[in-house]
């Protein structure tokens, strides 16, 4: 079965990309020819405990010097956004600055991108839930320096649409520019790795936890089956359940 998995998952034309701010996870996930880059926001970071920002993205950077990495900005000013942007843009040939499709007052973000564009600046345009976001951001990272879309397939499927027809579409939107690869963002289940690749979506963010899971990758469904039953019975046993 190890065999089947690695055929299924060496098929595959989209690329992973581990998406936390846990140190150790990250070494860990760096050791994974599967694992082709990393992304990263402020909400993992806090989650994770970072409290210096800049020593933390420093050091993962030491660390994986060599795949991608996005860090974002936390400003909701975009003077002061730009001013992050660049900062961060130096930290390392391999860095992709996150930028916000909007600002908190749902202020668009298309100047700053097209000011950071014409910069030289490598973005990650993030938090696109919507096909005319694409559009739009597309249009603004046209002909620039390599850049990422991510688009929030899983927030989208949270609200009870099918966001496969929607990334679809995206790709489409997408595919006259070169230098602009689509990410789908926060999926829920290994189910969404195949079904980015189906729809030619270039790159996956999973969480660590979720990464995990590869190893259940084409597993018998009758041992699966049988190993969950364990699973009841050990745990019944263990709580010294008696009737």
């Amino acid at each position: 079965m190890i065999g089947v998995m690695g055929a299924q998952l060496a098929d595959l034309k989209v690329k992973l990309f581990a998406d936390g701010a846990d140190r150790a996870g990250i070494l860990r996930m760096y050791t994974n020819p599967l694992i082709r880059g990393f992304t990263t926001n402020p909400t993992l970071m806090r989650q994770a405990g970072v409290t210096d920002y800049e020593a933390f993205a420093k050091d993962i950077l030491s660390a994986v010097p060599d795949r991608p990495l996005s860090l974002e900005v936390f400003a909701d000013d975009f003077a002061e956004m730009e001013g992050q942007a660049l900062k961060i843009s130096h930290w390392g040939e391999n860095v992709y600055t996150k930028i916000p499709v909007t600002n908190t007052r749902r202020e668009s973000s298309l100047d700053l991108i097209c000011r950071l564009v014409r910069q030289g600046v490598k973005l990650n345009v993030t938090a696109l839930m919507t096909l005319h976001q694409v559009k739009e951001v597309g249009a603004a990272l046209a002909g620039g320096p390599p850049a990422y879309v991510s688009m929030f397939a899983g927030r989208i499927a949270d609200t009870g649409r099918d966001p496969v027809p929607i990334m679809a579409e995206a790709v489409a939107i997408l595919r006259p520019y070169p230098n602009i690869e689509l990410i789908w963002a926060s999926p829920r289940e290994l189910l969404n790795i195949f079904q980015a690749d189906s729809v030619g979506c270039h790159i996956i963010t999973a969480t660590h936890d979720l990464l995990h899971k590869l190893a259940l990758v084409g597993k018998d469904l009758e041992d699966y089956s049988l190993d969950t039953v364990k699973m009841f019975h050990r745990d019944a046993a263990q709580s010294g359940f008696a009737l």
